[in-house]
């Protein structure tokens, strides 16, 4: 689906190298990946954009070996500027999970960690942060 424009686009930007790997969306838990893309897709526009977070999901979606080069190049008039930084973390964590045997990367299982250790830390601590004024 690709236009001339397009096609020119692909041959005329420089990818990163990871670009050249191939990831397999049926090692990917899609469910964690998708949660993944609507948080920062709203981080980067500053408001959750419908739209946007779909088309990501159907290109990532669409076929079992996803293109992450034609993906880049379709959403730089949604993302701008943001756009290869979104599409090589997007990249790196979909290489990472099909690694993965639960097929979710291993740096959001750390940041999952990371958070549940905080939060039981927060707990275990009653009155934190709050001084008696009397």
């Amino acid at each position: 689906m690709a236009t001339g424009v397009d096609a020119k686009l692909l041959k005329s930007t420089k990818f990163p190298p990871e670009f050249n790997q191939k990831v397999d969306m049926q090692k990917v838990n899609v469910q964690v990946m998708k949660k993944w893309i609507a948080n920062r897709v709203t981080e980067i526009l500053g408001s959750e954009d419908d739209v946007v977070i779909e088309l990501i999901f159907n290109l990532v979606e669409g076929g079992r070996h996803p293109d992450i080069k034609s993906l880049q190049i379709q959403l730089t008039g949604f993302l701008d500027k943001d756009t290869p930084i979104f599409c090589k973390e997007l990249w790196k964590l979909l290489l990472s999970a099909q690694a993965s045997p639960q097929g979710v990367p291993k740096e959001l299982l750390e940041a999952k960690k990371l958070e549940l250790m905080q939060e039981k830390v927060g707990a275990g601590t009653p009155g934190c942060g709050v001084r008696d004024r009397s």
